[in-house]
């Protein structure tokens, strides 16, 4: 075949190529096409995966199922429509949140829709990854691939479970805490919660209240009365027209009966209270509306061992210990004392610096417990209520029962933020004020009326008490300055207040945070 045969070789032409064709880049540097479309794939899976991420439903509209992709994107900008709304809404209207938080039909309804999001936003993820062709990629690039969206799905999906875990366990919180009464509006413009503290388990016939308060608070501002009553109250009518008025019309006189025994008083004879769920609690709320002449709305059973668990949960409370208060019995393995300065009380110590008898008495003790009271509510916010919502909710549902509605927790939130900002005033009917063994009735109904006029602003505050001064006489009543002549009266320093258990008072002058305007003043 001659040379220049359109078959032929010539020898002096280059050989046929035998590697894929090539291009070059702007700085000279070679690039195999093979090489350049793996690239343009990486980053084409990558981008995928990104929009998924951004948009859920936009990597499906471009290059996958196109009606998938607009269902997908319809349905988180709905998402996105509805949370801004929300946000928007809950800026002023904070009574929102507390209904939102506290409907457990919508809370059921978000805990599905957030577990059905996870697992809709994760089949995006994995349908983007299969969009981006990862059998056509290097081994490198496919495993960076499956590792990011791995990833992504992980963290997407994981994120939205653990938030309709959080709602489903305050969901949880709110149908095992409250119920459905009735809902019962305020009485004079007021909300009067009787609390109840001991150690038998909520609605046990046999408890018998460690601690009774009534905590009376303004329906619009939050301004909260505490009127402690004592457990060993004798002698005290009821309210008209109850079972226990009727079987005791002169009052609770029988032979060592006092306050705390009206629940087993009435554990005992449920007939009497036919169509009621807890006879105790109802005989005793007849008993505090008979003493305090104040209409009770609800109650909230508090077991004290439940308690010490709601302390640990918000991480403890602040208290200032103004004397040794003793941990247990002292013959208790872990007896100890608690000693004086401010710090920050677990749930063990904090348990009994509220209820420590040892070198005190009851009415020392339910100071102690106002204070801690006080603290709680001043101390325990919203940031750390959310950041130990799980612990809360727990310790909160084995501590306290209520009557309290679920459609009322919003109100009562909102109150409670209120008084926050506001001194709570209290009230004890303790001595001297009150004979415990003989109470004067009349006069309980007209120091309770006067301290929740007082909070109103509808009374003046009692003028304080001056702190009272020794003055030392030379002659008279006067010392004589020996260069001058001149007379100037010489005085010593106020003796530091009585002391009785760690509260300020003693019992026969009473004490300070048992009868104050300003709780926290008086801790």
């Amino acid at each position: 075949m001659p040379p220049d045969s359109p078959g032929g070789s010539h020898p002096d032409a280059p050989p046929h190529p035998t590697t894929a064709p090539t291009v070059s880049s702007a700085d000279g540097q070679r690039y195999s096409t093979a090489d350049r479309a793996q690239r343009v794939r990486f980053r084409r899976a990558v981008t995928l995966m990104v929009m998924t991420l951004v948009i859920p439903g936009s990597a499906q509209l471009v290059a996958g199922n196109r009606r998938l992709g607009r269902i997908a994107i319809r349905v988180w900008l709905g998402v996105i429509v509805v949370t801004l709304l929300s946000v928007l809404v809950a800026a002023f209207a904070h009574s929102f949140v507390f209904w939102a938080a506290s409907n457990t039909l919508l809370l059921g309804v978000l805990r599905l829709g957030l577990m059905a999001l996870a697992v809709g936003w994760a089949l995006l993820f994995m349908d983007s990854w299969r969009l981006g062709q990862p059998l056509g990629l290097q081994r490198q690039q496919r495993l960076a691939v499956v590792g990011m969206n791995g990833l992504l799905s992980l963290t997407v999906a994981g994120t939205l479970l653990f938030g309709a875990h959080m709602v489903g366990v305050q969901r949880s919180f709110m149908l095992t805490m409250f119920g459905d009464g009735e809902v019962v509006g305020a009485h004079d413009g007021r909300f009067n919660v009787l609390l109840l503290g001991g150690d038998s388990g909520a609605g046990r016939w046999g408890l018998r209240p460690d601690s009774l308060t009534v905590a009376s608070i303004d329906a619009r501002t939050g301004k909260t009365v505490l009127v402690g009553l004592p457990r060993n109250m004798a002698n005290f009518p009821f309210d008209e027209g109850s079972p226990m008025a009727e079987q005791f019309p002169h009052g609770f006189d029988c032979d060592g009966c006092y306050l705390n025994g009206v629940s087993t008083w009435a554990g005992d004879h449920t007939e009497l209270f036919k169509g009621s769920k807890n006879p105790g609690v109802d005989a005793t709320i007849s008993a505090v509306e008979g003493i305090t002449d104040l209409q009770i709305n609800y109650y909230a059973m508090v077991n004290l061992a439940g308690f010490r668990s709601l302390v640990d949960a918000v991480g403890g409370v602040e208290l200032t210990v103004r004397d040794r208060i003793p941990v247990g019995l002292p013959s208790d393995s872990f007896f100890r004392y608690i000693e004086p300065g401010t710090r920050t009380l677990d749930g063990m110590d904090t348990l009994w610096f509220a209820r420590a008898r040892e070198g005190s008495d009851d009415y020392s003790r339910m100071a102690r417990q106002k204070c801690v009271m006080n603290a709680m509510l001043q101390q325990v916010s919203p940031e750390t209520a959310l950041r130990n919502f799980e612990k809360i909710a727990k310790a909160s549902s084995e501590m306290i029962s209520t009557s309290v509605p679920r459609g009322e927790v919003g109100t009562f939130v909102d109150l409670a933020l209120k008084a926050k900002s506001q001194k709570i005033a209290t009230l004890s009917l303790v001595p001297p004020l009150v004979t415990t063994a003989d109470p004067d009735i009349e006069l309980i109904h007209a120091k309770v009326a006067e301290a929740i006029d007082r909070a109103e602003g509808q009374s003046p505050a009692p003028a304080p008490v001056e702190p009272e001064t020794d003055t030392a006489e030379a002659g008279s009543d006067a010392s004589t300055d020996a260069g001058t002549g001149a007379q100037a009266p010489a005085t010593t320093p106020a003796a530091p207040p009585s002391m009785t258990g760690g509260s300020f008072g003693t019992l026969k002058d009473g004490y300070a945070a048992n009868d104050s305007e300003d709780l926290g003043a008086a801790c």
